[in-house]
């Protein structure tokens, strides 16, 4: 057991997780021969289903030209589908409709060597570190929209 002294800094230690985070899943979208951008937003469509243009954009922190060209892109590459709104035919959605082939292989390494780590911890354990997770999932996106309300600066 360490004494406080002797841990390593938290900050630093979750800072260099969440670097891993970002490298493996730029990693894996070059694997898939993808964007980073790109799998992000065909991550978030398969979390949250279809969802309009701006939608999209937002989630993914990119403006109205960006998020075209990703939508472009995707669909070319068959990825995902525009199609009207079932609710507004004025309005037009962007649908996953299938993604990498190649995807669960590459990502597989990684779920193994994740899935063998959680298996060392006890169901309770387990319980917190999904809260954590949860709950950081949502304090993340509520600081992102913060950020997204406020602006940027230009100066």
């Amino acid at each position: 057991m360490s004494t406080p002294a002797m841990r390593p800094d938290a900050s630093q230690i979750y800072r260099q997780y969440l670097s891993a985070v970002m490298l493996h899943g730029h990693a894996s979208a070059r694997a898939c021969d993808l964007g980073a951008t790109d799998l992000y937003a065909l991550n978030i469509l398969q979390l949250a289903g279809a969802m309009t243009p701006g939608e999209l954009g937002a989630r993914t922190g990119l403006t109205t030209g960006p998020t075209t060209r990703l939508i472009d892109r995707l669909e070319r590459a068959g990825y995902v589908r525009r199609a009207p709104d079932r609710g507004d035919r004025r309005k037009v959605i962007v649908e996953p409709v299938s993604r990498p082939a190649d995807l669960d292989h590459v990502m597989a390494p990684a779920r193994q060597k994740i899935g063998e780590i959680l298996g060392g911890y006890s169901p309770e354990q387990l319980d917190v570190l999904f809260d954590y997770f949860a709950r950081a999932a949502q304090a993340y996106r509520e600081a992102a929209e913060q950020l997204r309300a406020n602006g940027t600066a230009d100066s």
